[in-house]
């Protein structure tokens, strides 16, 4: 009996597990493969045996039994066609097998024996380093992204044959080398979008430099065409690039969703997610019969974008309640529980009314009593709550639209939203998972959001006025200290707490027909 053992790996939540693939081959006939395999993994049968006959290779024709262990942990997809066939090749003694378990192996084959490439091979190329191999071997479209890993040898494999040759020392392939750093630091300044194309609404632009300094939720609320989306689509070019760490996260949530292009590598850029109103529950948080990341951890460390935020349905959005405290979604199933990052600056817009004109200066309100309270009663105060700014968008003279004159670029107010947030970075070093003004809980609120005798008594006035729930005076202080920052002030003053209390438009008299 000979048995051979080759390495993989599964993915759970952005991580990986090793996966031993144990092949014995003895006397005896018929094909067993166990381990827990999903349908795709029990199709691999027909896909490797075709693929090796293609390339020359013979099938045994003995009792073969394979091992996917853990076998208590399910196995899914087709990325374990490529240690199954090499599995089979050395029990079957068709190839040497001295080398084979200092490799991770992975990839989907082709009919004939040609790689497609695979999902997480990022967190399975951190695995390989964490656990010692000396290399990994996938399909060359994955290379690029799983060479980010420094001291592991990545090597990218265009069809089985290679691998066959690279193991018998027929050829050398020489493993994929990224100087991880250098591409890093040379894509991380780059801006496709620019806050100068956007003219006029310099109040609307404050607020989203105050939003980016901080890292606060905003809601902009105003009639179609004054530039909603246009401003929001900006937000990404001014909030301070991303740190390696930062993409190295940010890379292994969409690594493990699928979503990187092939033949790249880090994601340099922060992402911006803009899914459709008519997304699922599951879609935007995640999950599913065998759990994926949603929108909200593939914005991890960027943008959510949610247009027309009325128009989402109400159990999507209640959804969100949850992930937005605790920057974090938990997926529970009977037997796992994965845990998802979704730290990220949730950004909606919405029209006033359903047509749109609701508070407009020029054109009049076509909507029947009472319908304007209905519509912005679709977004519940709970979720509101945890927004903390909301900001009216009016539309732009013509004036404003003509004219010519230079308008401040994203650069110059990145370099103040940057200069702000390294004051937060410093204050809360010795506060592990906060590093911005939004993320503070209420001993860090108290400790640094102290209001003098004129702060205390103008917001006891306004929360009596307007009848603010305790998480809006949290929400209000913690913009309050953002603006003190941007102002490089060590307290905050009445000023910067007046302008805060202005970006609580939804709160005010007027709104919703009242």
């Amino acid at each position: 009996m000979k048995l051979v053992k080759v390495y993989s790996c599964a993915v759970f939540g952005v991580n990986a597990t090793l996966i031993t693939i144990e092949t014995s081959i003895s006397a005896g006939i018929n094909f067993h493969l166990v381990g827990l395999p999903d349908s795709a993994v029990k199709e691999s049968q027909q896909r490797i045996s075709t693929a090796l006959i293609a390339n020359g290779f013979k099938i045994p024709q003995k009792k073969t039994v394979i091992n996917m262990a853990p076998a208590d942990i399910r196995k899914e997809g087709a990325a374990y066609d490529l240690p199954l066939a090499v599995s089979l090749l050395a029990a079957s003694e068709q190839i040497p097998d001295a080398d084979i378990e200092k490799y991770i192996i992975m990839g989907e084959l082709s009919l004939d024996g040609k790689l497609r490439p695979v999902k997480g091979a990022l967190p399975m190329a951190i695995m390989a380093r964490e656990r010692g191999f000396e290399g990994f071997i996938l399909p060359e479209e994955n290379a690029a992204e799983a060479a980010v890993v420094d001291k592991l040898n990545v090597y990218g494999v265009k069809c089985i044959s290679e691998v066959v040759d690279f193991f018998e020392n027929k050829n050398s392939i020489s493993p994929v080398k990224i100087n991880t750093r250098e591409e890093f630091y040379k894509n991380i300044s780059s801006i496709e979008v620019d806050f100068s194309d956007v003219k006029g609404q310099e109040s609307v632009k404050r607020a989203m430099e105050v939003a980016a300094a901080g890292g606060h939720n905003i809601i902009m609320i105003g009639p179609p065409g004054a530039g909603k989306t246009m401003l929001a689509k900006r937000l990404a070019s001014i909030i301070p690039p991303l740190t390696l760490h930062e993409a190295l996260e940010t890379t292994k949530i969409h690594s493990v969703a699928g979503k990187i292009e092939h033949n790249s590598g880090l994601i340099f850029q922060r992402p911006f997610r803009a899914p459709h109103h008519t997304v699922s529950d599951i879609a935007l948080v995640g999950g599913g019969s065998f759990p994926q990341p949603g929108e909200i951890s593939l914005a991890h460390n960027g943008v959510l974008f949610l247009d027309e935020l009325p128009e989402f349905r109400r159990s999507v959005l209640e959804v969100m309640r949850q992930p937005l405290e605790e920057r974090k979604i938990i997926i529970s199933r009977a037997k796992f529980t994965i845990e998802y990052p979704a730290s990220f600056m949730l950004v909606a817009s919405m029209n006033p009314c359903p047509c749109g004109y609701y508070n407009h200066p020029e054109k009049k309100c076509l909507c029947p009593p009472g319908a304007v309270r209905k519509y912005l009663s679709r977004i519940s105060g709970p979720l509101l709550d945890r927004i903390d700014m909301h900001i009216e968008v009016v539309p732009v003279s013509f004036d404003k639209l003509a004219d010519k004159t230079v308008v401040e670029n994203s650069i110059s107010v990145r370099d103040r939203v940057i200069k702000a947030r390294e004051i937060q970075r410093k204050r809360f070093e010795q506060n592990i998972g906060i590093y911005c003004n939004a993320m503070m809980n209420t001993t860090l609120l108290r400790k640094y959001c102290e209001l003098d005798e004129a702060g205390s008594k103008l917001i006891r006035m306004v929360m009596q006025q307007l009848g603010l729930s305790a998480r809006a005076y949290d929400r209000i202080l913690k913009v309050s200290r953002t603006i003190a920052d941007l102002d490089s002030s060590e307290n905050i003053k009445v000023k910067h707490l007046a302008e805060a209390i202005n970006y609580r438009n939804l709160d005010r008299e007027g709104w919703a027909g009242t």
